[in-house]
């Protein structure tokens, strides 16, 4: 059997990868892969790594060192790995869909909740106040909300948003054929929608798409909501959006420099990122910690395609979620065979 380690591991993680699990001898870690802990993967076959996971050009040398050929990624985002690196070295994996709807459901469920107070109407009657003084919140049907990103999550959120009777306006650089929704340019989409939702992945040309230009662009009491990757927004631009009241609401489940805290429990620490700590407090804002993809649905689908990508590599057979380094555009491609 091949042996793999596995980074970064929650029990939530293990479940499904036991259960699954029929060719590898598996050992699970709970430290992130790092150049630190790079040298626990001595001796193995291949690695299993998290988004959350550095895989920078010291750490890829040195898995390169211990003889690692496959680092599989259990997640879609590869914004983490330093692909130039790899390149010619160790061949990189990915899951490329676990469930679009797990993560299209937990954008809207932020956004239900951020509108109609939830989250604080929770608070208060576990306290025994029926009070509804500032719970009010507003119809979605009729109000236009601007999708950035029409990818498979995208066009699910853009059917539930439909569903409750919403305007669909949207951007993407590589548009989908025969949309039954309407495609506008960046700046009509910023100024026209009553919510903005972000399904886009991260790029060196997305990075910061909405920063201090861009809010200025929009409607006062616009929602932001962001369940794709935290460096979509320049955090501190947000919350002097939200301060000046150009932004009513926002609902997180990334966040720019989550890597070390999210996935952790740090409830009895001092966090020491003052952006985080100010948005944390503001009753508008809601932050999950990137859990919009777990439901039992993704973890299952995510187990069976990291092992399927894994089996395909050590049996030599076509690498179908494969992402490399093109040195010809000098870009990232997933296109590679």
């Amino acid at each position: 059997m091949k042996k793999i380690a596995f980074f970064d591991t929650k029990q939530y993680d293990k479940k499904w990868f036991d259960r699954l699990n029929k060719n590898f001898d598996i050992d699970y870690y709970t430290e992130k892969l790092t150049p630190k802990t790079a040298r626990l993967a001595k001796g193995y076959d291949g690695v299993v790594a998290f988004v959350n996971d550095t895989l920078d050009s010291e750490t890829i040398e040195l898995l390169y060192e211990f003889g690692i050929g496959v680092i599989a990624m259990r997640c879609a985002g590869y914004n983490n790995v330093n692909f130039k690196a790899a390149h010619n070295k160790i061949k990189i994996l990915r899951v490329p869909a676990y469930s679009p709807y797990a993560v299209a459901e937990h954008s809207m469920a932020l956004f239900l909740c951020l509108n109609r107070k939830i989250h604080k109407a929770y608070n208060r009657t576990r306290d025994f106040n029926f009070s509804l003084n500032r719970l009010t919140g507003f119809d979605l049907n009729g109000k236009t909300v601007g999708v950035i990103g029409t990818g498979k999550i995208g066009q699910i959120f853009i059917k539930i948003c439909k569903g409750f009777g919403m305007n669909v306006i949207a951007y993407d650089p590589y548009p989908i054929e025969n949309p039954d929704f309407q495609y506008v340019e960046l700046e009509k989409l910023y100024r026209e929608s009553d919510v903005i939702s972000l399904h886009c992945p991260l790029t060196e040309s997305s990075k910061y798409m909405l920063n201090a230009q861009v809010f200025e662009m929009m409607k006062d009491g616009v929602y932001i909501i962001n369940t794709s990757r935290g460096g979509l927004i320049e955090s501190e631009a947000l919350l002097n959006a939200l301060k000046n009241r150009k932004v009513a609401g926002a609902g997180l489940d990334v966040y720019e420099e989550e890597t070390d805290l999210f996935f952790e429990d740090y409830s009895d620490k001092i966090i020491d990122d003052d952006i985080l700590a100010r948005l944390v407090s503001f009753p508008n804002v809601i932050i999950t910690s990137h859990q919009a993809f777990l439901t039992d649905e993704a973890l299952r689908n995510i187990a069976e395609i990291t092992l399927g990508n894994l089996e395909a590599y050590f049996n030599d057979k076509p690498l179908k979620n494969e992402v490399c380094y093109c040195q010809k555009k000098g870009d990232v491609t997933s296109e590679c065979n």
